[in-house]
């Protein structure tokens, strides 16, 4: 089925909204706002509340609409971006305003909202440093259309980091794998990794974080968890530092610790009459901490979820001065929220990859007593509908309340 579309504003997940004559909401890949296009239902039928499309013919272009660096970036084509046809300054700015939508449907919170670039790409291209190919049944790596489990033959990949092309991994055949993940660390060379159907022993990879606040190495297993842009790590610990300011002796929480970055910069600032407890679920993480951190007293780290782990504490009125989380795109949730605000911390610092789980986050805070006092948005993955953004929550009486 094909439509004649005047397109509407961008929608979380790197569509936008339309309207079909009859009234049905139209979900629009490929397109921008305020463009008339001619696009084809891909997901969804007549009578459905709303339907997926593709804009397949661009009648009336956007200023904001460029030329695709990728030749498979069309519908039909690779699902691993949403956004190669529009401005990077443009990408931005839709990325800000799916961001404040969100914090103001869902959280209440009515605050402007910038994104940034983050240092270590080439305009947008060239900084994915881990990238999970798929493999054919020929044995070719590739990538999935959208919503396909087809694969995609490729020739190079251009938001991949020039170190993961370079690896051979698009050129050479994979038998009896189902993907092969690719990872250019901070240092040393990149590494593919073939996946069967069990998962195997992955290499350690050094990473590293050189920021104007803190730095720090890390050893860490080459599928364990990693921001994927280069300059994430390093842009988000001088943000989070930034926002809390943390003095010595302070008592800080890292939830969602991974292997422990914001936990091992905190360490560093409060000092051995401080004191820093990391809790992550993943037992080789914690390892990683556990092994760099040795004889530093001021860092604990612990193994379990985040919910669980922190019930005895709430439960036993303990108190600390800082919190940072950074939780999966599900977010943090109200269960654990509340046991954060119950704490009573003089900040926290809320590193989000989903702006919905951030707002539904925000309005559980809200109803605990803190306040939002700055948000930011970074452009870690460009060229896809992806944003972080780290929010700042203040105890209400602290702050003033910019909850509309």
């Amino acid at each position: 089925m094909e439509l004649e579309l005047e397109v509407g504003p961008i929608a979380h997940g790197g569509h936008c909204v339309a309207r079909a004559e009859d009234g049905q909401v139209v979900f629009v890949r490929h397109t921008l706002p305020g463009e008339q296009v001619l696009a084809r239902v891909t997901k969804g039928s007549p009578g459905d509340r709303f339907v997926f499309a593709d804009a397949i013919e661009i009648r009336t272009p956007s200023p904001d609409r460029v030329e695709p660096r990728c030749p498979v970036a069309h519908p039909g084509g690779c699902g691993g971006c949403d956004f190669q046809h529009v401005d990077i300054a443009a990408q931005r700015r839709l990325k800000a305003e799916v961001v404040r939508e969100q914090l103001a449907r869902l959280g209440g919170l009515d605050v402007p909202v910038q994104v940034r670039p983050v240092p270590g790409d080439q305009e947008g291209l060239r900084w994915r440093t881990r990238v999970e190919f798929a493999v054919a049944r020929d044995g070719r790596a590739g990538l999935h259309p959208q919503r396909s489990k087809r694969v995609l033959p490729l020739q190079d990949c251009p938001i991949a980091h020039p170190d993961i092309i370079a690896t051979g991994v698009l050129d050479q055949r994979w038998p009896r794998s189902r993907s092969v993940d690719v990872v250019a660390p901070s240092e040393g060379p990149a590494v593919a990794i073939a996946v069967p159907q069990g998962l195997p022993d992955s290499p350690t990879v050094r990473e590293s974080v050189r920021g104007a606040l803190w730095s720090g190495e890390f050893d860490i297993n080459a599928r364990g968890f990693w921001q994927v842009h280069p300059g994430a790590g390093a842009t988000f610990v001088d943000h989070v530092l930034e926002l809390l300011s943390p003095q010595p002796g302070e008592r800080a929480l890292d939830l969602y610790a991974g292997v422990g970055v914001f936990a091992r910069a905190l360490a560093d600032q409060v000092g051995a009459e401080g004191a820093v407890l990391a809790i992550e679920s993943d037992v080789r993480a914690v390892d990683s901490l556990l092994a760099a951190m040795a004889g530093r007293s001021e860092l604990e780290a612990r193994v379990g979820r985040v919910e669980h782990e922190l019930a005895p504490l709430v439960e036993g009125g303990d108190d600390v001065d800082l919190v940072v989380l950074d939780p999966p795109r599900s977010g943090a949730g109200r269960e654990v929220i509340e046991a954060i605000c119950g704490m009573h911390p003089r900040a926290i610092a809320y590193v989000a990859c989903d702006p919905a789980a951030l707002g539904r986050d925000v309005a559980y805070a809200r109803q605990a007593g803190y306040e939002v006092s700055s948000v930011q948005g970074f452009d870690a993955f460009p060229m896809t509908h992806h944003v972080e953004t780290i929010a700042h929550f203040v105890p209400a009486e602290a702050g003033t309340s910019r909850i509309s």
